[in-house]
């Protein structure tokens, strides 16, 4: 009886798998014979099915085998049948994906569909199911719904082609986002409807709405707005708050969404306590100089979470780098709630390595030495953070970013990521022209703030005619020394060769060099310090000011002087290039020192803030002023007039000529053409901007738009010290700096708006090459 039943099961099981009757003996099969293949090579078939020439084979083998080879999804139907010993499988193969056409799409891209599509296993080449095909149709149609599209349509079809190919055509109709005709909240009593709707993304329909797409809805965006609302409520110090339901119905012609909001707000809290529990490596005193709640103030779930931060980030600071602080409200009876940060500090964490990535041009050593995390030694959040900061302020990258990556297999070691954006560091202009006066002139200037990606600052300058001729050279390495000991040189020297009834005013010849060095005295604070010399060279002409010839008459042509100068600077800006937070105060002094054919000195100092007015620091307020002042000594009772202070310009006064603002030189007697600016020994200069994002620049860091309101102007008290507010220059205007391939460029536009007769203004001014 039993092997009755057995017989009826393995006759069954073959009928099932297309197994003749004849294969219900065992056999040793001596061939394998495959036959209705067209695409899918003998190979294949044989790599997946388990049966061997010269082995015997049972019936429940067999069955096994035929499985086995269903499972590849190459085959819709496979038929086993034996002539002697040869065991003969004839096949059907599944089509394969000639093409895919999809029609219709227009807010899901064709390339993302033809993803999708591929993911699923449907592409040209592939073998088609169109059990995945109607599967994939539905996936479709599910997202266009969840863009609150309920009346998209999507048809899938697949054309049969000769020589087992089948096409397939997506056909899509997107339909209309359905608006949303009714918004209800239910529930509220401490707020009302207008208040709370004012905080959604999604709208109900109005004319403005509509032209917005506010009242569009999508899933998406409820989503988003649910949790607005409920971190209103929970900053606001209801901690019972729950949304109870939200119900989303469609009209039913699908092109209306009804939504209904019902919420619970429960009563407000006020904190009647503050706790600090776990394991407290760092004194309590001085984690609750961090606890910004206090006592008495309305519970807000916004505190709690950026108190709970601090906390974290001053454990970091200790090399607690996975430390984790909970703040957990536990509310009272009377309307109160204790707040209980819970401390874990967990292991302390050591940096295993620092890594770069990104900086294709910047040398590796360049980004190690503004490190002021060592690899080895604990890992402190504020020493990641500080160092990723120094790398923005050298003014090479246009984003820095860092991440602290534990190490896989250990509890204690971290590695820490920077990743960089280069940006352009350097200037490069050329010039080439002709005048009647200098002939043919050619000129070249190159700039690189980051040389061969070295770190160091190169600048070369030359410029030739054939009555001007002139070189510069500067060279500076900010890593003189590991300790941070800055070292520069500069030579530069100017020479012209005019004849004398071609000089229309003065000509000046310099040659000269200085040495510089730079140390810091903390992380924000530097002193620089150095010596130079000077050969100045005076040539007259018959248009000569009678400024000039008065003071050749009394000092000479040729002047050697001796410098000694020096300046403090302390900066906090967060960047070196477009900063956008943080101050910079710097003062300098250059002075001839005895000894010098002229004695005398000039003071300078500058301010410049950044105050950022929303947290993306995409609107932000700068102001700036600077101070200048120099006289003689030593017998000497006024600076030479070629060191005088100038104004006007980009980077001065805005909307007025390059150094034009200012007293004017004397004219000699006979001499009736226009005089020419001639400086004075007092300086003063403010600016006041509003940066605003820049329009379709998206969140480029390399490009600046600022309205601003300039003010200046150059006195020299030698002459007349009196002088008013209505003397200082001002303009408005709206300006633009971008950071190119060829340098900073910059332009403005601006208005003056007290210009006086024999003012020169200039409403647009243009700049490449000037350092911000």
């Amino acid at each position: 009886m039993r092997r009755s039943l057995q017989h009826l099961a393995v006759g069954l099981l073959a009928a099932l798998l297309n197994v003749t009757p004849a294969l219900a003996e065992e056999f040793t099969v001596a061939d394998i014979e495959v036959e209705g293949l067209q695409r899918v090579s003998a190979g294949t078939v044989f790599s997946s099915f388990p049966v061997f020439v010269g082995e015997p084979l049972t019936e429940m083998e067999l069955a096994g085998a035929i499985k086995d080879l269903f499972r590849t999804g190459l085959f819709t139907d496979i038929e086993a049948s034996r002539e002697e010993n040869v065991l003969i499988l004839t096949v059907r193969e599944r089509p394969s994906i000639t093409s895919i056409e999809i029609d219709g799409n227009k807010n899901i891209e064709t390339p993302m569909l033809m993803d999708a599509l591929a993911s699923a296993g449907l592409q040209e080449g592939q073998v088609f199911r169109r059990a995945t095909l109607e599967r994939l149709e539905l996936e479709i149609l599910r997202s266009y719904i969840g863009q609150g599209r309920y009346n998209a349509r999507v048809e899938a079809k697949a054309e049969t082609l000769p020589r087992n190919r089948v096409a397939i055509s997506l056909e899509i109709n997107e339909g209309n986002v359905a608006a949303i005709q009714h918004l209800n909240i239910v529930g509220n009593e401490a707020f009302g409807d207008e208040r709370l709707k004012d905080l959604f993304e999604l709208q109900s329909t109005s004319f403005w709405n509509s032209l917005t797409n506010a009242d569009k809805y999508a899933r998406e965006k409820l989503s988003g707005d649910l949790e607005t609302l409920r971190s209103f409520y929970l900053d606001r110090g209801y901690i019972d708050f729950s949304i109870e339901s939200s119900q989303v119905s469609i009209s039913p012609d699908k092109s209306e969404v009804f939504i209904a909001i019902s919420v619970n707000e429960g009563p407000k809290y006020t904190v009647s306590d503050i706790n600090l529990r776990g394991d407290l490596i760092v004194e309590e005193s001085a984690l609750r100089e961090l606890i910004f709640i206090e006592e008495g103030d309305v519970f807000s779930q916004a505190q709690v979470t950026g108190t709970s931060e601090l906390l974290a980030r001053r454990l970091g600071r200790e090399g607690y780098a996975f430390a984790g602080v909970n703040g957990v409200p536990e509310p009272g009876d009377d309307n109160t709630a204790a707040i209980t940060f819970y401390v874990e500090p967990g292991k302390r964490a050591y940096v295993r390595r620092i890594n770069f990535e990104g900086n294709v041009s910047t040398r590796d050593e360049v980004l190690r030495q503004e490190m002021t995390q060592m690899e080895a030694g604990v890992a402190s959040t504020d020493r990641i953070e500080y160092s990723k900061t120094r790398l923005e302020q050298l003014g090479f990258f246009e984003t820095v970013d860092v991440e602290t990556v534990p190490v896989p297999g250990t509890d204690d070691l971290v590695d820490v990521n920077y990743s960089v954006v280069e940006q352009a560091t350097g200037s490069l202009s050329a010039s080439v022209g002709f005048s009647q006066e200098s002939g043919i002139i050619l000129g070249a200037n190159i700039s690189e703030n980051n040389f061969f990606g070295s770190g160091k600052r190169v600048s070369i300058g030359v410029n030739v005619s054939d009555s001007i001729k002139s070189a510069n050279f500067s060279y500076q390495n900010p890593y003189y020394t590991v300790d941070g000991v800055s070292r520069g040189f500069s030579v530069f020297a100017r020479e012209t060769d005019f004849e004398e009834q071609d000089i229309t005013s003065y000509l000046l010849d310099e040659y000269g060099g200085r040495l510089s060095f730079g140390y810091p005295t903390d992380r924000i604070t530097r002193l620089n310090f150095g010596v130079g010399y000077t050969l100045s060279r005076i040539k007259s002409g018959i248009f000569t000011s009678q400024d000039v010839k008065d003071f050749i008459e009394e000092e000479g042509n040729d002047f050697n002087n001796w410098f000694v100068f020096g300046s403090w600077r302390r900066s906090t800006l967060n960047r070196g290039v477009l900063p956008t937070d943080g101050y910079s105060i710097s003062l300098s002094a250059d002075v001839a020192v005895p000894g010098s054919d002229l004695t005398f000195w000039k003071l300078s100092q500058s301010n410049d803030f950044y105050q950022p007015l929303d947290d993306e620091q995409n609107w932000v307020l700068r102001a700036r002023s600077k101070i200048g002042y120099g006289d003689g000594y030593d017998g000497r009772s006024v600076i030479p007039f070629y060191e005088h202070f100038f104004a006007g310009g980009y980077g001065s006064v805005r909307g007025y000529e390059a150094n034009s603002l200012g007293p004017v030189a004397t004219p000699a007697p006979g001499d009736f053409s226009d005089p020419d600016p001639f400086g004075g020994s007092f300086l003063t200069e403010a600016g006041l901007e509003l940066i605003v994002p820049t329009p379709f620049a998206g969140d480029s860091r390399s490009m600046r738009t600022a309205f601003f309101v300039d003010a200046g102007q150059v006195f020299d008290p030698d002459r007349a010290f009196s002088w008013t507010l209505d003397d200082v220059r001002t303009s408005v205007g709206l300006g633009f700096q971008w950071i190119t391939a060829v340098g900073p460029l910059a332009f403005s536009v601006a208005k003056p708006l007290n210009d006086k007769p024999g003012d020169s203004t200039q409403v647009f001014q243009f700049s490449l090459g000037q350092t911000f």
